[in-house]
């Protein structure tokens, strides 16, 4: 129970009613945000506030919900540290999103070859045991995902890009017709 004064009378009450003032309203963020605080937390590493934060980021989940194979992998990919190498690409990237601005990436896709790519990116996102982020791929002119794991470099390369809208750029969203 919380001990609380009121100003009109100065002394400290408890109760049902004073307690219904201070609890918190259930958190109702979008897919698109949890991921964005998971990508913030990403890059933290494994120290105490990031800890505490990725617990946090547990919570979020509806309780005794009946989480599938895929949300429960795709929950522990969210809320585990990335390694150094990719926790560092991961802040590269992140600041991109943030300032608008271009990376340049060398990225090996799925059958070893390898490009360098100029990439306006828009988001990222975690799907099973992979980060990926999405972006327009100026080589391919049209959306990519490029996964996190498969970025072997990448670098700011202080050139603006479109800002761009990060719902029309995440998987399984409906169209509208034209």
């Amino acid at each position: 129970m919380a001990n609380v004064a009121t100003p009109s009378s100065g002394r400290a009450t408890t109760g049902p009613a004073t307690d219904a003032l201070f609890e918190a309203p259930e958190p109702t963020l979008t897919a698109a945000e949890i991921a964005s605080l998971a990508l913030s937390l990403a890059h933290l590493g494994a120290g105490p506030q990031a800890a505490t934060a990725r617990r946090a980021l547990r919570h979020l989940m509806p309780p005794g919900a009946d989480h599938d194979e895929v949300v429960a992998t795709t929950l522990a990919t969210l809320t585990d540290p990335l390694d150094a190498p990719t926790a560092d690409r991961a802040r590269v990237i992140a600041a991109a999103i943030t300032d608008h601005r271009v990376v340049r990436l060398c990225y090996g896709d799925a059958d070893a070859h390898v490009t360098i790519r100029e990439v306006e990116p828009v988001t990222c996102l975690v799907h099973r045991d992979h980060w990926y982020l999405v972006g327009w791929c100026r080589l391919r002119r049209g959306v990519r995902a490029f996964r996190f794991d498969r970025i072997l470099a990448v670098e700011s390369t202080g050139m603006p890009s479109r800002p761009r809208r990060a719902e029309r750029y995440l998987p399984f969203q409906r169209r509208r017709a034209a």
